[in-house]
């Protein structure tokens, strides 16, 4: 946790739970509270990189300053705590790192580019390394979470100023409906940790996890789109290969 009053009083609330300062873009103190909670509870099994926010804003209206500090904290500050106990999991060949992404890793709607860029980033990162460490008995898991009852799109949220009048009619009622939905979306998150347990104990965990019957709905017509569109420039993609290759098949 960022702030000390909160984990005071987490730590009060949880007999069975122990809260540590920290925030995940101080990559300089990331691995003395890994050490400091190995050092207290022994050997981590399970990390799950929860740390982040989001972006509402118009990419033309947005500061570039504003997607570096929405990287920093969503896809460095998570890769740093991979970094941090990869080499534990590795040596102990056991271990689950589980990302919270986000349907917006895989489907996209104005007014996130930089959230969706980041969610998106982890999304690959997360499976390229679970390539990466497989060998080693270590499991990595993309949890991309639906519409929730947090406060992802309240005070969590940052938003840039309006600006061009151009985008009204596209944006202003997108910012409209997300901020008179929040802490009305269909998702529990006492189910969706629930679901986190679930799949910790799993012997052979997926990739991938959506959480929420709507991030099944999108996710699902995104890929059909997908579908759609790669076999009808099929021709063209293909265009591109040399002639050896066209003469081969």
């Amino acid at each position: 946790m960022r702030d000390e009053t909160a984990r005071a009083a987490f730590g009060a609330s949880h007999a069975n739970a122990h809260g540590y300062l920290l925030d995940v873009t101080d990559t300089e103190r990331i691995g003395k509270v890994v050490a400091q909670a190995e050092a207290r509870q022994g050997p981590v099994d399970v990390l799950v990189n929860n740390a982040g926010y989001g972006h509402e804003g118009v990419m033309e209206e947005s500061p570039l300053e504003q997607m570096r500090r929405q990287f920093e904290v969503n896809v460095f500050g998570a890769a740093a705590m991979m970094q941090a106990f990869l080499p534990l999991f590795r040596t102990r060949r056991r271990g689950h790192i589980i990302n919270i992404t986000s349907m917006g890793g895989f489907i996209t709607m104005p007014g996130i580019a930089y959230y969706a860029g980041s969610k998106f980033a982890l999304e690959g990162i997360s499976e390229t390394v679970g390539k990466e460490v497989r060998q080693f008995g270590v499991h990595v898991t993309a949890v991309a979470p639906g519409s929730f009852r947090t406060d992802w799109a309240g005070r969590s949220m940052v938003r840039s100023a309006r600006s061009i009048a151009d985008y009204d009619a596209l944006f202003d009622p997108v910012r409209a409906t997300r901020a008179a939905r929040s802490g009305k979306q269909p998702g529990d998150p006492a189910k969706a940790a629930q679901a986190i347990l679930t799949l910790a104990e799993a012997a052979e965990p997926p990739a991938h996890l959506l959480l929420g019957s709507d991030a099944l709905g999108l996710v699902r017509a995104k890929l059909a789109q997908m579908e759609q569109d790669i076999n009808k420039w099929e021709t063209l993609s293909r265009s591109t290969d040399s002639a050896s290759n066209e003469a081969g098949r």
